[in-house]
């Protein structure tokens, strides 16, 4: 993690950016990112409830970059009134986006199921937890997850 800005961390009208590299190649590191973000906003008095969400969320999106993707970066900006967490990576992209948001779904393949992922649950999981959920995806090229929570 870096903070791409300074700040005396508290909320302030410039929002807090901070920045994540995701590594695709390593399952145990995943949710690093989720759980650095995690600290900051106990840190920053932010509701448990809104923490819960915000976790769950980011961390079903760093599965799927490690699962999918083989990692991607993770942006995390935080305002007075919101949270936005951008991730994005250069994987294989979405061909579906509407059958991938279908729960159970999944084209994760067996060796990772076989891990206890892949479930089909982390689009729908990041859609569920958070207030605004945008996807742009492009096959070949990659894909950028856009996630806004509202205080």
């Amino acid at each position: 993690m870096r903070p791409a800005s300074e700040s005396d961390g508290a909320l302030m009208s410039e929002p807090l950016h901070f920045h994540f590299d995701v590594n695709g190649d390593d399952f145990t590191s995943a949710g690093e990112a989720s759980v650095q973000v995690k600290k900051l906003l106990r840190q920053l008095d932010v509701a448990p409830e809104l923490i819960r969400r915000i976790s769950i969320a980011m961390y079903e999106g760093e599965i799927n970059m490690v699962i999918h993707a083989h990692g991607g970066d993770a942006d995390v900006f935080i305002a007075e009134d919101e949270v936005t967490i951008r991730l994005r990576d250069d994987g294989p992209g979405i061909p579906d986006v509407e059958k991938a948001m279908s729960e159970g779904y999944s084209t994760a393949p067996d060796n990772i199921r076989a891990l206890g992922f892949g479930a089909g649950m982390g689009l729908p999981n990041m859609k569920r937890y958070s207030d605004s959920l945008t996807i742009d995806s492009l096959v070949g090229k990659g894909t950028t997850i856009t996630m806004v929570f509202r205080f």
